[in-house]
Order: structure tokens, then C-alpha cells, then sequence
């Protein structure tokens, strides 16, 4: 039977009615992140929540952390060309903390000994990890890539977003503090006009043969990279912060066998994963997951959380209160993931990657 003309608008209506709901209701993410690559697990966590179907990326702001700035807005640009996402715009953020610098921490561990990782200040790409300039770009195994980056700067671009989308904006923060204590000092009530913060950061009592955390316990990278900065956003008026700690990442692990799950799929993230994938923690890509499907996480505790901006021996270490203990300087209460169904992350974190990147266009990894 014919239906009539009217009804068929109706019909088409109804389903441009349906994909626009669908398209609002993703959830809208600003990445911030350290993007050290190719491969590890800055980039990963990129491709885990770029390639959820359930989520807006409205930019990825790069700061120094693991590498230096420059270098990591390169990686993470060509990221987006292999994906095929050249539409997400990557914005470079800070390439130096508020207050700390390589120079200070070399003078400070003279008296308080040796920081073992100290990510762009003494860890460089290739087999010899040789440190180099803040603005070289040493050969990029994945090739070079054509797109630029944009003319914003991070700072005001998450104000702008946040503005543009209040309430709305998930900042998922898996570096160093400085991007977003420079949007707070931008804009007060930046925080507050963000839907929540997820924050891959601080150590409080981790069980682990570690050497890197038997000796230093609280002692985490991002925290510490930009102590100052760290402390200004956990002052903040956050609607919800979550928390990925050491604590939790340890018990994770890039096994050999996830790698051959990946190697398995054609699809560019995949096969980018499988190619310069590295043992190690999985540590941004937990955070990113449990993000994405807070289920994975089977163990919740809230603490007050704070760092170190004492410039003795703990400067930058992780802080942590349970209710009532805190100092009430203004100390914000944190929700700390605290365990995991390991199994289930693992399969939600091959799959995701696994899948066709969502809105990929003409990509460079086929």
C-alpha cells in the first residue's frame, strides 16, 4: 500500500528528529593530555574516548608532561590524520609549569635526592630515551603529519567551550594541572560551568613491588610535574572530580595478549595500537574507560585530595584525608576509584579500540 505524501514527511521527519537527539546526547569531552607517542599510553586513552560512540570530542589540548609540547602536538595531530579525525581541533597548552622547572628540580634534588622519571626534563623518544629541546622535534616513526594545529591557545580554548556548553563539558585531564589552573586564572567560574573533571593523577598508598613507588609512595608524575598548578584545580569549584590513582593503575597491565587482540582488527586505531604499543601500565586508559563505563570500577572511596606545595622533600607529593581529618583549607572531597573488574576493562578497552573510529574520514592508517 502507498502511503501518502504527508505521512512520508512525517516518516523522514521523525528520523532527522531521532539522529539529532542521538547527536546531543553524546557526551561532550575536552581531552587534556600530555600526548607523548606514537603509541603509549597518552595516545591510547586519546583513541579510546575518540572512538566511543557515546562521545562528542570537542578538542585535545596538549601540554608538556611526558614530552615536551611541541613534539606532542605533532604525534597527537597525526594521530588524528591516521583515524581520520583531522576535524578535531588539537590546541597546544603549556609548555612550562607555573612555578617548577627542570633547573629547580635539578638544584632541589641535590638536597632531597633523585627524582627517577621526570618525563620531557630526562626522558626522550628512541631506544636511548636521550632528552632534547623544548622545541626539536626529533624524526616521528608514524610520519609527520600535514594538518596543522589550531591558533588557540588551551586555556581560553576550554573557557570558550565551557561557556559555549555549560554544564555539559566533561574535562577529562590525564597530564600535568597547568592547562586548567591557566583556564581557572583565565575564569573563575570556569570549573564550576563544567559538567565534571576526570583526572589520571596522585599516589596515596600503592601495593606494589614498584621501585618507582616502594620508596616514594605518594609521588606521582602528573601531580608533581606542576605542584602549584595541581593545587589551584583541586581548590576549585569542581561539580565532581574522579580520580585514577597509581593505586588503581597498577593493578592493570599492557599484556601481550591485548596487543595480538588488537593486531587482529584492521581498523587504523587498532593496527596504530598493535604497531607501537609498549608493555606497561594502562595508566590514561583506565581513567578514559572507567569514564566511559564507570561499571569496570568495583571499589569506591572519597578522600580529600591536595599536594605538596612545601618546596621540602615531599614537593609534589599526593596528599590525601579521609572526611573529617582534612584541614579545611579549602580542600575539595574527591571520588578515588580504588578497584577494578580488570577482565572487563581489558575487553571494553580492545573492543573500543577494535571498532571504526565514529566520524572518520579518509584515514591515513589504511
Amino acid at each position: 500500500m502507498k502511503l501518502p505524501v504527508q505521512w512520508c514527511f512525517v516518516a523522514l521527519a521523525v528520523l532527522c528528529l531521532s539522529f539529532g537527539a542521538s547527536a546531543q546526547s553524546n557526551r561532550k569531552v575536552i581531552i587534556d593530555q600530555d600526548a607523548a607517542g606514537p603509541g603509549g599510553t597518552d595516545m591510547q586513552a586519546i583513541l579510546a574516548i575518540v572512538n566511543s560512540p557515546d562521545t562528542d570530542v570537542l578538542g585535545i589540548t596538549v601540554l608538556t608532561g611526558d614530552a615536551w609540547r611541541d613534539e606532542e602536538v605533532q604525534h597527537t595531530l597525526r594521530l588524528m590524520e591516521i583515524i581520520g579525525r583531522r576535524d578535531i581541533p588539537v590546541v597546544p597548552g603549556a609548555e612550562f609549569p607555573l612555578v617548577s622547572s627542570k633547573e629547580y628540580i635539578a638544584r632541589w634534588e641535590s638536597f632531597h635526592g633523585k627524582v627517577v622519571y621526570q618525563g620531557a626534563w630526562n626522558f626522550g623518544p628512541g631506544p636511548d630515551h636521550k632528552p632534547h629541546g623544548a622545541h626539536e622535534i626529533p624524526p616521528m616513526p608514524e610520519g609527520a603529519p600535514a594538518i596543522k594545529a589550531a591558533k588557540d591557545d588551551a586555556a581560553h580554548f576550554m573557557v570558550r567551550m565551557v561557556r559555549q556548553f555549560p554544564h555539559e563539558v566533561t574535562i577529562y585531564a590525564a597530564g600535568p594541572m597547568t592547562d586548567l589552573a591557566l583556564a581557572i586564572a583565565l575564569d573563575p567560574e570556569f570549573p564550576s560551568l563544567t559538567k565534571e573533571l576526570i583526572v589520571m593523577g596522585g599516589s596515596i598508598n600503592p601495593q606494589t613491588a614498584d621501585p618507582e613507588f616502594t620508596l616514594s609512595p605518594t609521588r606521582e608524575f602528573n601531580f608533581w610535574m606542576d605542584p602549584e598548578a595541581t593545587h589551584a584545580v583541586l581548590h576549585a569549584k569542581w561539580p565532581r572530580i574522579v580520580l585514577t590513582t597509581v593505586d588503581i593503575s597498577v593493578k592493570t597491565q599492557m599484556e601481550k595478549s591485548l596487543i595480538e587482540e588488537l593486531r587482529k582488527s584492521p581498523q587504523p586505531a587498532a593496527q596504530y595500537v598493535a604497531k607501537y604499543a609498549m608493555p606497561g601500565y594502562l595508566w590514561d586508559e583506565l581513567a578514559a574507560v572507567a569514564w566511559l563505563d564507570p561499571s569496570i570500577i568495583t571499589k569506591w572511596k572519597k578522600l580529600y585530595i591536595d599536594v605538596d606545595i612545601d618546596h621540602g622533600a615531599g614537593y609534589g607529593n599526593t596528599l590525601a584525608w579521609s572526611s573529617g581529618l582534612q584541614p579545611g583549607m579549602g580542600e575539595i572531597l574527591v571520588d578515588v576509584q580504588d578497584d577494578l573488574d580488570k577482565q572487563k576493562f581489558y575487553k571494553e578497552y580492545v573492543d573500543l579500540l577494535s571498532r571504526p573510529t565514529p566520524g572518520g574520514q579518509n584515514p591515513a592508517g589504511k
